[in-house]
């Protein structure tokens, strides 16, 4: 029997680039670019609840990996790529935990479990929740 058995630290660092924190960005970045809201650092961290100086830390390495733009405080195409992708995840699974649990329903729940789930399994929780799952 073949064992592919893990621990969730070596399946996390198996994962792409972008890790989990820059997910948060570029979904709040994306939502705001929705919106044609501008920012600056000090509105992004506090709409994230960070410090300013993380909130720089974080946007220089989302510039270095061509996500946001080197100039301006939004997403160049590869990242809005991204952002709607995210904010599409962040949706689907607020519905579905919104018809799921009632008025049991937390944000923080989302916000936990979007970091993990795949795009697979995304999109079977999209096709359940608007009744076309075969």
């Amino acid at each position: 029997m073949k064992n592919d058995f893990y621990t969730l630290t070596t399946y996390l660092h198996n994962q792409n680039f972008i890790t989990y924190a820059m997910e948060d960005y570029i979904e709040m970045l994306y939502r705001t670019n929705i919106n044609n809201e501008t920012l600056n650092i000090t509105k992004l961290s506090n709409l994230l609840h960070i410090k300013k100086s993380s909130c720089s830390k974080m946007i220089t390495k989302l510039k270095n990996l061509n996500i946001i733009n080197p100039d301006k405080l939004i997403l160049t195409n590869k990242g809005l790529k991204i952002g709607k992708y995210l904010y599409k995840r962040h949706e689907i699974l607020t519905i579905f935990l919104q018809k799921l649990n009632k008025k049991d329903f937390t944000l923080e729940q989302v916000e936990k479990i979007e970091h993990f789930i795949d795009p697979l399994t995304l999109k079977n929780i999209q096709k359940l929740i608007t009744n076309k799952l075969n």
